[in-house]
């Protein structure tokens, strides 16, 4: 089993953009090319949540997300870099967003995807998200944007369905 360490921060840096940007680089379901920018301009005067992944030393995952208001939090950016899939990690950063959310007295999260992404979706359903909102785009079923959402109010919330 490797060793794992997640790093909470809750006010972005220079450095902290740029340990993102060279996750996103890792993670080919992104574009990095304007991250920095889109970064800067979703987040500026939001609180945020920015969870960093070590395996080993090595950074090997993120979320990054922000609050819609005091009770609920949208899951903006995240994923696990290819060399570092199929470990459980995603799980694990999801698992500790949460508990992060709820220890401070966030009632809700919700997450957005695109149809393509079933490991993602699977991800979110097996760990009772709910589908909330549906956008078509275009013509392509794979490229539908969906909006899942999770209560974080009862006490079953953090741990995933049999």
């Amino acid at each position: 089993m490797y060793h794992t360490k997640i790093t909470t921060v809750t006010e972005l840096s220079g450095t902290h953009i740029t340990q993102i940007i060279a996750l996103m680089e890792q993670i080919p379901e992104y574009d990095p090319v304007d991250a920095v920018a889109d970064i800067r301009q979703r987040l500026y005067d939001k609180r945020i949540l920015l969870q960093l992944l070590e395996v080993e030393g090595e950074l090997a995952g993120f979320n990054l997300g922000y609050a819609l208001d005091e009770q609920r939090f949208f899951s903006w950016l995240g994923g696990i870099a290819t060399d570092w899939r199929g470990l459980g990690l995603a799980e694990q950063l999801l698992a500790a967003q949460e508990q992060w959310l709820q220890a401070n007295g966030y009632q809700s999260v919700k997450i957005q995807t695109r149809n393509q992404y079933r490991p993602v979706l699977n991800l979110l359903i097996r760990n009772r998200y709910q589908v909330v909102d549906l956008a078509p785009v275009a013509d392509d079923v794979s490229q539908y944007r969906l909006s899942l959402q999770k209560s974080l109010l009862t006490s079953d919330s953090a741990h995933p369905a049999s």
